[in-house]
C-alpha cells in the first residue's frame, strides 16, 4: 500500500486533463480461431522516443480460448471518494476478462516492459461464487473491481439472468454478486455511474446464444436483443427504473455520463434501428424529481450499396448500416466520438448541448464497402471500433475487430490487425495520424485500448471541475 494517492488518481476531470501525456498504451490481441493465446501488447506512444508505434512488451496467456474484450484498472481516481477507506490504492494492476472462457487474469503492470500474470480467477470460482459467466467490463470503484457479465448460470449462459460481480480490490478474491433488487433487467452489456449522485445506469447487448456464433438475423429481425437502460441506487444495490428505448431501437450498449459529477446526463450508443438501419445516439438525464429520462439526439444513416458489395447477412438490404459500436467522452464532456463500424467512420460531436449535439469531425477508415485506406497506403481491415481518448482530448486511438463471430460475419475472411491515431483540431476536427500505425502479431486481431495513467472511459471523478 501507498503512503499517499497514486499520482495517477485525480481529484476532477479538469485536473485529469492537465497530467502529463501517456507514453505507452496497452491494447488487448485476440485469437479469433482461439489457435494461439490471447494476448496484452504494450504499445510505445511517445513521439519523442525511438520505439514510437512500436510493441514494446507482450504477455502471452497460458490458456487459448480466451477471446478478450473490455479490461480495465484495479484502482482510478474512484478511489479518492470520500467515503472509501482505499484511497491509498496503486493504478498496478489491469484486470483482463475471456468473454468465451469465463476466465479473468490480473496482470501486473507496474513495470510496464515487464509486465506479468499476476494472478488467474478460474472459470470455475466464477460460476460457483457468482452464478454469472462471460465477464465483460471492468470499472474500478471506490470499494472493490465492478465486473459485469454477459451470461448467467448453466453451458449456454442463460440460467438465470447475467449482472454484476465485486473483486476486492487488494486481493482480487470474488466478494460476489452486486444485486439485492434486479427488477426487470435480464440482459446486460455495459454499466458506468455518478459516485457523488449515487447512482449507476447499466444497458443490455444480449444473451449468449445471440452473439457468441454470431448475430442471429431472426432474433434481430424480431427485436430481441437488448433495447432497454436501467437505473441504479448505486449503494442500495437496487433498480430504481427502467427506460425502454423502443424494441426496434436494437443493442444498447457504451454508458458514458459526464465526467463532471455535478452534470447528470449521459449518453448511450445504440447499433441499429430495425425500422431503417440508422445508428444512434441518445442522451439520458435526471430531473429535478430524481427520476430519469432519455431523448434520441443523434442518428445516423445507412449508406445504399450494391448487393454484390456486401455480405450475405446484408445483401437483402441493399445498404451498409452504420452499427455504431463504440462511443467515448472527452473528459472536459464537450466531444463524443461514435464508432461506426460498419461505414468505416468515426465521428466527432460537440455534445455542450447535451440535447443537440453538433457533427464537428468525421474520420473515414476502412468499412464494408468503402474500405478507405489509411493515409499511409496500409488497409485498415473491418471498421473503427473500440475508441479511446487521452486526458488532454488531443489524441483519439482506436483499433477495428468487434468481436470474433461478428467480425467474419461482416467482413468475411481475416482483415488483419490495426491501431491508428487521429489528431484533434484546437477548435474541433480530427486528422488521421500518417505516421502513426501499429503493427500486430499475424493471426491476431485487437480490441479495447487503455491509456498509461488514465483515460476517458475508466476514471470516474469525485469532485466538480472547477
Amino acid at each position: 500500500m501507498n503512503l499517499r494517492p497514486d499520482p495517477t488518481f485525480y481529484p476532477s476531470p479538469k485536473i485529469a486533463m492537465e497530467a502529463p501525456a501517456e507514453t505507452l498504451a496497452f491494447t488487448l490481441m485476440l485469437s479469433p480461431d482461439s489457435s494461439q493465446p490471447d494476448g496484452l501488447a504494450v504499445v510505445n506512444v511517445d513521439p519523442t522516443s525511438d520505439d514510437y508505434c512500436k510493441i514494446v512488451h507482450k504477455v502471452i496467456m497460458p490458456e487459448k480460448g480466451d477471446e478478450f474484450h473490455h479490461f480495465g484498472w484495479n484502482a482510478c481516481s474512484s478511489a479518492l471518494s470520500p467515503l472509501t477507506g482505499h484511497a491509498f490504492l496503486e493504478r498496478r494492476y489491469l484486470i483482463i476478462p475471456g468473454i468465451r472462457s469465463s476466465r479473468i487474469y490480473i496482470v501486473d503492470v507496474k513495470d510496464p516492459l515487464n509486465a506479468k500474470i499476476h494472478k488467474i480467477i478460474e472459470p470455475k470460482e466464477v460460476f460457483a461464487k457468482t452464478g454469472y459467466s462471460r465477464p465483460h467490463t471492468i470499472h474500478c470503484g471506490p470499494e472493490g473491481i465492478y465486473v459485469s457479465t454477459l451470461g448467467g448460470g448453466g453451458p449456454d449462459g442463460t440460467d438465470g439472468p447475467p449482472g454484476i460481480f465485486i473483486l476486492d480490490c487488494q486481493t482480487f478474491d470474488i466478494i460476489g454478486r452486486y444485486e439485492i433488487e434486479r427488477g426487470v433487467q435480464d440482459k446486460h452489456y455495459d454499466f458506468w455511474w455518478n459516485l457523488p449522485r449515487d447512482y449507476m445506469v447499466s444497458s443490455e447487448w444480449a444473451l449468449p446464444p445471440q452473439f457468441e456464433n454470431g448475430l442471429v438475423p431472426e432474433d434481430l429481425l424480431s427485436n430481441k436483443y437488448g433495447h432497454r437502460i436501467h437505473f441504479w441506487n448505486l449503494r442500495n444495490r437496487t433498480n430504481i427504473q427502467t427506460i425502454d428505448l423502443g424494441e426496434n431501437h436494437q443493442m444498447a450498449l457504451e454508458i458514458r455520463p459526464a465526467h463532471d459529477p455535478v452534470k447528470q446526463h449521459g449518453f448511450c450508443g445504440v447499433v441499429v434501428d430495425t425500422t431503417n438501419l440508422q445508428g444512434a445516439v441518445f442522451t439520458w438525464w435526471r430531473k429535478e424529481d430524481g427520476t430519469f429520462e432519455a431523448k434520441k439526439t443523434i442518428t445516423i444513416d445507412p449508406q445504399p450499396a450494391d448487393p454484390d458489395d456486401l455480405p450475405e447477412l446484408l445483401k437483402g438490404f441493399s445498404a451498409v448500416p452504420p452499427l455504431v459500436t463504440d462511443i467515448d467522452l472527452s473528459l472536459d464532456d464537450k466531444y463524443l466520438y461514435v464508432s461506426c463500424w460498419g461505414l468505416g467512420e468515426m465521428h466527432q460531436y460537440d455534445v455542450s448541448d447535451p440535447m443537440n449535439p453538433k457533427l464537428a469531425g468525421k474520420v473515414d477508415i476502412g468499412g464494408i464497402v468503402k474500405k478507405t485506406k489509411h493515409p499511409n497506403g496500409r488497409d485498415f481491415g473491418y471498421g473503427p471500433q473500440m475508441v479511446e481518448i487521452s486526458r488532454d482530448g488531443k489524441r483519439v486511438y482506436w483499433t477495428n475487430s468487434l468481436y470474433s463471430t461478428w467480425d467474419d460475419q461482416f467482413y468475411p475472411g481475416d482483415r488483419g490487425a490495426a491501431m491508428v491515431k487521429a489528431d484533434v483540431g484546437e477548435n474541433g476536427g480530427l486528422t488521421l495520424d500518417p505516421e502513426f500505425w501499429i503493427e500486430f502479431p499475424k493471426g491476431y486481431r485487437t480490441h479495447q485500448i487503455r491509456l498509461e495513467g488514465g483515460d476517458c472511459s475508466t476514471d470516474s471523478f469525485c469532485y466538480p471541475s472547477v
